[in-house]
């Protein structure tokens, strides 16, 4: 069923405000008992028209504001909804165990794989208690140990990328953030199992390469990947935060710009107006997404496995001379 529950953005209100109107008219005809259902079905027909004009229109930043959508979809969310007996798995054995990165194994269509991704909290006391889904390294090293264990056991790697970026805190740089982020990298290039990455939300700099160096890098319509947000990019350039809308356009960090530079492999849909108003039917095209790309990947050997990653890489940024 359709989720419409949370805060309105602005560019919506005309769309909101126009329902609200119909939902007014439809009690009073019912309170009144006269049939008023010619006007209510050419404001059903206008607001349809008028939905359809903003969400198939939308801006860079207003996609952006709707990956942000506090209602949006978490990981812990999707590994529900698309995957069977998942077991979730703690720590990285040599700190703690980071509640920003979840990670476990699971079954996708009666295939055993290995599952990670950042987890935001969904209300005030659990972002705190997920550090607002900015891993530490700790994140990383657990992550990377449940990758180990995957290419140990032959068991594909799948994650579910969501992380506006790594955590930037004093006690992060002191137990080696850098350090966590660049053996990820290094490690999950050398993987030979299928790796499958799903950008859900936000894509981050290093916070999300980090679990993000795959096969096929796929991502869902209103989703981002970035080396910089665009309020950080906005500060950098015009020491002005607020012209984020405008660094957003300049970055070029859409699903559309980024499927036409060959920095990801696939857009997955989301229901009109993000992934929020219809979770269920956001997680089945994530679901058949995953499903059609591993059995394409499962063909490959490890060799070849390694040669794709590599080369979808190393194509990265292209120039003219």
């Amino acid at each position: 069923m359709a989720s419409n529950i949370g805060p309105v953005l602005e560019f919506e209100k005309p769309v909101v405000d126009l329902e609200r109107q119909i939902e007014e008219l439809k009690e009073f005809s019912k309170q009144k008992g006269i049939d008023m259902a010619e006007q209510i079905a050419a404001l059903e027909s206008k607001a349809e028209s008028l939905r359809l004009e903003i969400y198939k229109n939308l801006t860079t930043w207003q996609r952006i504001q709707i990956v942000r959508h506090p209602k949006r979809p978490t990981c812990l969310d999707y590994i529900a909804m698309i995957f069977d007996n998942f077991i979730e798995l703690h720590g990285d054995r040599c700190y703690r165990d980071d509640p920003a990165m979840v990670g476990g194994i699971a079954y996708l269509d009666k295939i055993p794989v290995t599952v990670i991704g950042q987890q935001k909290g969904r209300d005030t006391k659990e972002n705190i208690y997920r550090n607002f889904g900015l891993p530490h390294p700790e994140g990383y090293r657990k992550a990377l140990r449940l990758m180990k264990q995957a290419n140990k056991f032959n068991r594909p790697v799948i994650c579910i990328v969501d992380v506006v970026g790594a955590y930037p805190g004093i006690e992060a740089e002191e137990r080696g953030q850098g350090e966590a982020i660049a053996r990820n990298i290094m490690e999950m290039a050398n993987l030979t199992v299928p790796v499958l990455v799903v950008i859900t939300g936000e894509g981050g700099s290093g916070g999300a390469l980090a679990v993000g160096v795959g096969n096929k890098i796929m991502i869902l319509e209103n989703a981002y990947y970035s080396v910089i947000s665009p309020e950080g990019c906005a500060s950098i350039l015009w020491k002005d935060a607020t012209k984020a809308p405008e660094a957003a356009e300049t970055l070029k960090i859409s699903s559309s710009h980024l499927l036409s530079m060959g920095i990801v492999d696939e857009i997955i849909p989301e229901p009109l107006g993000g992934a929020h108003k219809n979770p269920s039917e956001t997680a089945n095209n994530i679901k058949n997404a995953l499903i059609n790309n591993l059995n394409s990947l499962l063909e490959y050997s490890p060799s070849e496995l390694l040669e794709m990653r590599y080369k979808r890489f190393r194509d990265y940024g292209k120039f003219i001379e």
